[in-house]
């Protein structure tokens, strides 16, 4: 009996997907929990595994196709049954009647020559037999083995990442058109959306770091030893300056629903993660109740998991407000864009030597410029000065977000 290979439950957030890559022909034999078909939709790309073992009987959605939640992919038959548009239908008839009849192994295959063939590795069934009737003999199978031996070993190629650019020889006039991914294109259209419906605003001030890189040069060591190998990074301070910021000014932490103002009492970080297919925003869930230690655990899940495809579409929903940080691939400055529904997104650049006025005295500082986009609509410029003054306090002076003040 077959059993039908169905497209995962998509969240109420996700309406569709589209057949991504399958990872199985049909005709191809399958073990449960195998990788049979890859689904992308706009945030994650999710696996379809393997129900039970059988053959890949049937594909009813190919690749490119779009899938609604729970829509028939395929279908997966017993091993050995027929096999529904398979190449192997192709074959002469002339030789399908000399082939020895399925499943009658002990009648083509001698003992000798099975122990020989799966000592060396080899599928029995996939050895010509040149006996009568054709029988696969003792020498059939050491002919095969060595064969196997003598082949050179195939060489691994790495898988290029789905948005990689094309390569042009230098002064060649050509061109190359590829489908946008649907992470790509809900991108696009996202951003479009959010600057055609917000009344979207950037402020900018800048934030000298020496207090929390001295902190964090001091203590980096024993935070790793302490935590379980947990890195002290940069982030963790960010995200709690901004939980406590947006504790402050809850309008930032709001967001707009129809006609109505959500003022959400948690504050769900969404932290920009970069990946092979682009930039995707996990979401750190009350982050208000958590430690750096959990903080930076957090992220660096979030960031291997980015970097192999594995983040799920829970961890990439919701949110109440963004940090990004573009000081990773060197940005001294940018105009982040809100991410609708969430009110406002902090952008972090890089860190620069620069020379300061501090009480009267041209001193080098490492500084950072900051970045607070935020809709218009429902906050003031004064609030979003204030929010961005806040953190900017509160790094400068980070024992402030230890007592609270």
């Amino acid at each position: 009996m077959a059993i039908e290979i169905k497209a995962p439950t998509f969240p109420e957030s996700v309406a569709d997907g589209t057949v991504a890559t399958w990872h199985k022909k049909p005709g191809d034999a399958v073990k449960r929990d195998d990788l049979i078909v890859d689904i992308e939709t706009d945030k994650v790309v999710l696996e379809v595994l393997a129900e039970a073992d059988g053959v890949l009987a049937e594909i009813v959605k190919n690749e490119g196709d779009t899938v609604l939640s729970g829509e028939l992919l395929g279908k997966l038959g017993a091993a050995g049954a027929a096999v529904a548009a398979a190449p192997a239908a192709a074959a002469p008839v002339a030789a399908a009647a000399a082939a020895p009849a399925a499943g009658d192994d002990d009648a083509i295959l001698s003992p000798a020559a099975r122990k020989i063939a799966e000592e060396g590795g080899i599928d029995p069934n996939s050895i010509s037999g040149t006996g009568k009737g054709g029988r696969v003999t003792k020498e059939d199978a050491v002919a095969a083995v060595a064969a196997k031996k003598a082949a050179p070993a195939p060489v691994a190629k790495p898988a290029a990442p789905a948005a990689e650019a094309p390569v042009f020889a230098t002064g060649a006039r050509v061109e190359k058109r590829v489908p946008m991914t649907r992470l790509r294109a809900k991108v696009a259209e996202r951003l479009v959306e959010a600057q055609s419906t917000m009344a979207m605003l950037t402020t900018f001030n800048e934030v000298d770091m020496t207090e929390v890189m001295a902190l964090r040069s001091k203590y980096k060591d024993l935070f790793e030893k302490t935590h379980n190998g947990v890195r002290l990074g940069f982030m963790s301070f960010f995200v709690k300056a901004s939980v406590e910021a947006l504790k402050r000014f809850p309008a930032v932490n709001a967001s707009i629903d129809g006609t109505d103002i959500v003022y959400h009492g948690y504050q769900d970080i969404g932290v920009a993660v970069s990946s092979d297919r682009g930039l995707v925003v996990p979401v750190l869930r009350n982050a208000e109740l958590m430690s750096l230690a959990e903080v930076e655990g957090g992220i660096a899940t979030f960031g291997k998991k980015a970097k192999e495809g594995k983040l799920s579409i829970e961890e990439m929903t919701g949110g109440t407000f963004t940090i990004t940080n573009g000081g990773t691939f060197g940005s001294m400055m940018s105009t982040p864009i809100v991410n609708p529904p969430q009110a406002a997104i902090l952008g972090m650049h890089n860190i620069l030597q620069r020379p300061m006025a501090v009480n009267g005295q041209v001193v080098i500082r490492p500084m950072m410029y900051l970045a607070l986009s935020y809709d218009h609509r429902l906050i003031d410029g004064k609030e979003a000065v204030s929010f961005l003054v806040t953190i900017k306090n509160l790094l400068e002076d980070p024992a402030r977000l230890l007592l609270d003040i």
